[in-house]
């Protein structure tokens, strides 16, 4: 789950990481409002979940209270493009509001923390070229970046602090308060089971003072049980609504560019073989939709509720394991479905597992048109040339079993 820069500097504030003081606002009143309560320069920052705003003209300095008015009604209700928002860009609808800070003499530098899949720890990054894109810094000069490996058992040791912070060729002066910096990162991190955190940039001003002026923070979605209060952060708007339906009611959907063929599979491995192989035929998937394993029949229907919602959608393709979900459950929902909605694309289905003949034969008994097959590649060249006609195939006997 991601959240708004001001809502991430609430979060590490809390976990007594100096920040600059800031206010969101919703409209231009009360920006102007926001501005005059902390006193002018202020810088006013568009937030929307994407980086990369201040090249888009998303971050601006108000001197003044009119120009502070100016630019708050010129950035609420626009639509921001950025290189992470792709070309449909992103509507602004909120602001923060921020307490001018003077950079004369300061140091910008990058602080990072992530999850590295490959050690299966956090990684701590730090690089002393900060307040630019940091995937720049990985291509140019990857050695300009700083990595320590966290050992979960005994967390981000202070020795690792001071060695990042030496590495970043800070004062020696500024060391100790550079490496209390890293640490109170760190607690935030740990405590709120987040997959996420940057600092870009992080500044060491010229009175030794450290401060995070920007903050990106994601969360673990699995571990939002844990955190009520980190849950309400979460900004609808902000995320595809077809997402958003799919969350209630447990599903796991991703809306991808440019294909039309909708999956619907029973596992994230099985989903991105399944992408891959309609890849392979040549055709382009246009989301993959997860059930889970223990989905039930009012799951799938909603699943084809959404799956069809996407007018670029032109053939789904079920590729189900038969393992929790049991292929007869998987039959008994997708005939409910197609019956309900009146599905007018083709259907191939694909199931393997635990009562599969079952399953098939509940398909083949209920007199609709489903195009089935036994193997993956077989599935994937069918719904491809399924969607590549863009119409239903004529009528015909349900066929189970074919090659």
């Amino acid at each position: 789950m991601k959240i708004h820069e001001y809502q991430g500097k609430a979060v590490l504030a809390s976990h007594g990481v100096p920040v600059p003081h800031g206010k969101v606002a919703y409209t231009v009143a009360e920006a102007v409002e926001a501005g005059k309560e902390m006193g002018f320069p202020v810088v006013v920052k568009a937030q929307i979940h994407a980086g990369g705003r201040g090249k888009a003209g998303g971050v601006k300095l108000a001197k003044t209270a009119e120009d502070c008015e100016s630019i708050a009604r010129g950035l609420l209700g626009a639509t921001l493009r950025t290189h992470q928002t792709g070309p449909e860009g992103r509507v602004v609808r909120r602001l923060l509001i921020e307490q001018g800070v003077d950079l004369t003499g300061a140091r910008e530098m990058y602080l990072a923390i992530v999850i590295d899949r490959v050690s299966g720890a956090p990684v701590f990054m730090a690089s002393a070229e900060g307040g630019v894109d940091i995937e720049e810094v990985a291509a140019s000069n990857p050695d300009a970046i700083l990595k320590e490996v966290i050992d979960p058992a005994v967390g981000f040791q202070p020795f690792q602090a001071r060695k990042l912070a030496f590495g970043l060729d800070l004062p020696v002066a500024a060391v100790p308060r550079a490496a209390a910096f890293m640490q109170m990162l760190y607690r935030a991190f740990e405590a709120t089971d987040a997959s996420l955190l940057e600092i870009n940039p992080f500044l060491l001003m010229r009175d030794g003072n450290v401060l995070a002026l920007d903050a990106k923070i994601n969360f673990d979605d699995n571990a939002l049980y844990r955190h009520p209060d980190l849950k309400e952060l979460r900004d609808l708007d902000e995320e595809d609504p077809l997402e958003v339906e799919a969350s209630k009611f447990s599903l796991n959907y991703i809306k991808l560019e440019g294909g039309n063929v909708g999956c619907m599979v029973n596992g994230a491995g099985l989903a991105m073989a399944t992408m891959d192989i309609i890849k392979l035929a040549g055709g382009s998937p246009a989301n993959f939709l997860d059930v889970g394993g223990g989905a039930n029949a009012e799951q799938i229907r909603n699943a084809f509720r959404i799956l069809l919602a996407d007018p670029e959608v032109k053939a789904v393709l079920i590729n189900i394991f038969g393992g929790i979900l049991r292929c007869d459950v998987l039959a008994e929902g997708v005939i409910a479905a197609v019956r309900d909605l009146n599905v007018q694309i083709p259907v191939v289905i694909r199931m393997k597992g635990n009562n599969e003949e079952r399953g098939k034969e509940m398909l083949r008994q209920s007199g609709l048109n489903f195009i089935t097959a036994d193997e993956m590649g077989a599935a994937a060249k069918k719904v491809v040339a399924a969607a590549g006609g863009g119409r239903p195939r004529p009528a015909r006997p349900a066929r189970t079993g074919a090659k």
